[in-house]
């Protein structure tokens, strides 16, 4: 199969249900059907509740690609799926509805890593090449990455606890902003003093590129209900002076971790940044100045493309597909897949276990 074959991307990691069609580097169409709504209630997202919506939506998605690209299902070459790391539930709705229409049209089926879609995206809407330095930053991961292949990944740091986006959602809900968090926050932040609070930057006292982000959140707990209890409550601009401490210490230790990682590499063509948390503009104008310092491209994938979407999955399986090959039935969906298996994970590394 020629480089500019016509691939179906699914992706259904989360709480997005997405569909799309990618030929070469051109996105045919993307289909995304969020979740917001029936988790709003909940203040996060629900396990159960996400993977019934996955496999009730999934096929929808997938006609309404093929609608949107003006193709056939027969019309494409390769089926890419998301076979984690992610929530079971819909990681398995998604892997099956892969198989299931792998068999039916006798195309092959390329299982994706999720990460590996986020961390390739910057090839995708801008044809970086490799090598190149990625901050992956998202709800559920936070890691330096040295992206040198569409299979080959460097680990250079990882947040040993919440990554950004768990603490965008936490203090979101600490603070009654509705979810997700981050944009949330981001909102109120616009209208905040970012100087009103001292809030910690963690880990900064110490070498390296791991991350740490609970104890932010927690100090802006203490903060909270210090508030409380000295006026009885929260007024409107405490919230946004707190959103805009917290957003400013996020963006501070990321800018500084990245500027270490981007010392400690190499023969690199530039610098990006992907992930939900990528959409955050605060964040992108700090690092877009950082790479400027360091006299490198930098690239920060359109807001559609930084969250959960299925193009990025269709173009990562392009990509591996002539390297490794279709996977067979035996494809299975996996809750943890890191991407570099060599550099051990750091101790502590997450509530749940390593991050992936």
């Amino acid at each position: 199969m020629g480089q500019d074959i016509t691939v179906l991307g699914i992706e259904s990691s989360c709480d997005d249900t997405a569909a799309a069609i990618l030929r070469g580097r051109s996105i045919l169409s993307s289909v995304v059907a969020d979740q917001t709504a029936l988790h709003a209630s909940y203040g996060g997202v629900v396990p159960e509740i996400a993977a019934r919506a996955h496999a009730e939506k999934l096929d929808l998605c997938i006609e309404s690609a093929l609608d949107g690209a003006q193709l056939p299902l027969g019309a494409i070459d390769a089926i890419a799926v998301t076979a984690g790391p992610g929530l079971i539930g819909g990681v398995l709705s998604g892997v099956m509805m892969a198989k299931g229409l792998s068999v039916s049209t006798g195309k092959p089926m390329i299982g994706v890593n999720h990460l590996a879609g986020h961390a390739l995206t910057p090839r995708l809407t801008d044809g970086m090449e490799y090598p190149y330095l990625i901050l992956l930053v998202s709800g559920g991961h936070c890691q330096f990455l040295r992206v040198e292949s569409p299979t080959a990944f460097t680990r250079l740091g990882s947040t040993i606890d919440d990554a950004p986006g768990e603490a965008f959602d936490k203090t979101a809900r600490l603070l009654g902003l509705l979810q997700p968090g981050g944009p949330s926050v981001e909102r109120r932040a616009e209208d905040g003093d970012e100087t009103r609070f001292a809030f910690p930057r963690p880990l900064l006292d110490r070498p390296g590129c791991d991350l740490s982000f609970s104890g932010l959140k927690t100090a802006l707990l203490r903060q909270r209900d210090q508030l409380v209890s000295d006026q009885g409550g929260l007024r409107a601009q405490d919230v946004n002076d707190l959103c805009a401490g917290f957003q400013a210490a996020v963006r501070d230790v990321l800018k500084e971790k990245s500027r270490r990682a981007l010392a400690a590499s190499q023969e690199i063509t530039g610098f990006a940044v992907a992930g939900g948390v990528a959409a955050n503009t605060t964040l992108r104008a700090a690092l877009e100045t950082l790479s400027r310092e360091h006299g490198l491209p930098f690239v920060a994938p359109p807001l559609a493309l930084c969250t959960d979407n299925a193009a990025m999955i269709a173009f990562a399986g392009a990509e591996s597909l002539a390297l490794t090959g279709a996977d067979d039935l035996t494809l299975s969906a996996r809750p943890r897949w890191p991407l570099d298996t060599r550099t051990p994970f750091t101790v502590g590394g997450g509530k749940k276990g390593a991050k992936a």
